[in-house]
């Protein structure tokens, strides 16, 4: 597995934060269990991406890092769920299927038996990170903003 330093650090803010797990990359995935759980999915745009959904505010994402928190507590776990983010080619249906066909550098977070929303919370309350766009991977959450967040740069 990798330690994704790429990030600038990112990677110890999530540590501070009290979110731990195993950094994974597409490579990775095979490796993967089909443990149930969440993750913190880093991926990083190079270019201005329209956003144009239901129920999502902001009309587009500049380029940089993101992290879109999600789990996988269905058929196959985190390496099914992960194994469809990493693949490039699909068809969209979940809201970040629109970024990461165009994100250049990917990694997760695996967080075995984690919940989204606890990490949502912790990368908000770490200072580190700010909603991306309200709506967004969260359209049936009653607790979370977004699921989508942007990672302010130092």
């Amino acid at each position: 597995m990798t330690s994704f330093g790429r990030l600038g650090g990112f990677g110890g803010d999530l540590a501070a934060a009290g979110i731990f797990g195993q950094w994974v990359e597409r490579h990775d995935i095979e490796s993967l269990s089909d443990s149930k759980g969440a993750y913190a999915l880093a991926l990083r745009l190079d270019e201005t991406i329209a956003i144009d959904l239901p129920r999502v505010a902001g009309d587009r994402l500049s380029p940089g890092w993101y992290v879109y928190v999600g789990s996988a507590w269905g058929s196959g776990g985190l390496r099914a769920r992960l194994g469809r983010h990493f693949r490039p080619e699909k068809r969209p249906h979940w809201h970040v299927d629109r970024l990461t066909g165009r994100s250049p550098e990917m990694a997760a977070l695996v967080v075995a038996a984690g919940r989204e929303c606890d990490i949502a919370e912790e990368l908000l309350r770490s200072h580190r990170c700010e909603i991306a766009a309200a709506g967004f991977g969260s359209s049936d959450c009653r607790r979370c903003e977004s699921h989508l967040l942007a990672v302010r740069t130092p």
